[in-house]
């Protein structure tokens, strides 16, 4: 098994009531395990396991054609969720973004307000299923955007710095069709330090 399930950093009720404890069983247990499994199978026989996940999605064309769509799929699932859980902390554990992240968030997306507007905007608009994220371009800068299923930035050759998940299955349990009202509520759960920490790696290549 080339890839592996990482842990979840927190309980599965950690996140109530913004994220309720079964949706997260479900999502961490079946669906990001289903990813991983997948993501193995595809690759058995070939030595591109050995690779990172995030290395394995950045160049695609290197897959060969005819498990690409599954390594694009399922590698894809396991790299994004694999990030979006650090992301996330229980509400006793929230801070704000600072340093760095806040300077670059205030000068480039328009302060924390218009990125929280823009990134809600940018997942209920998502047709189907997909993510919203504010990602690091090729020439540094912070920017908002939306990917269809399991893509991730890197496969554009951008850097993801916070993403939200917008597949059904990490809302509907509890808002149903209400994908607006998780995506308000999922802002008291993030956690702007890891988000820090990520911009950083990110700027440092």
């Amino acid at each position: 098994m080339a890839y592996t399930l990482p842990p979840l950093p927190y309980a599965f009720d950690a996140l109530e009531p913004a994220i309720d404890a079964k949706t997260m069983e479900i999502h961490h247990d079946k669906h990001h395990a289903a990813y991983v499994n997948n993501l193995n199978k595809a690759l058995e026989g070939t030595d591109l396991g050995s690779k990172s996940v995030e290395d394995l999605i950045k160049n695609l064309d290197a897959v060969p054609e005819k498990i690409r769509t599954a390594v694009r799929n399922n590698g894809g699932g396991h790299a994004n969720h694999s990030l979006f859980w650090t992301l996330l902390c229980p509400v006793s554990q929230k801070c704000e973004p600072a340093g760095e992240l806040l300077t670059a968030i205030n000068s480039q997306l328009g302060g924390l307000d218009k990125l929280k507007a823009d990134m809600n905007a940018a997942g209920a608009g998502r047709f189907g299923s997909g993510w919203a994220w504010v990602s690091l371009d090729k020439s540094g800068k912070l920017f908002i955007e939306s990917t269809p299923n399991q893509d991730s930035p890197l496969m554009a050759g951008n850097k993801p710095i916070l993403g939200i998940d917008v597949w059904e299955h990490a809302y509907y349990l509890k808002y149903q069709n209400r994908r607006p009202e998780y995506l308000e509520a999922i802002w008291s759960v993030i956690n702007w330090k890891k988000v820090g920490e990520v911009y950083t790696q990110a700027l440092k290549g």
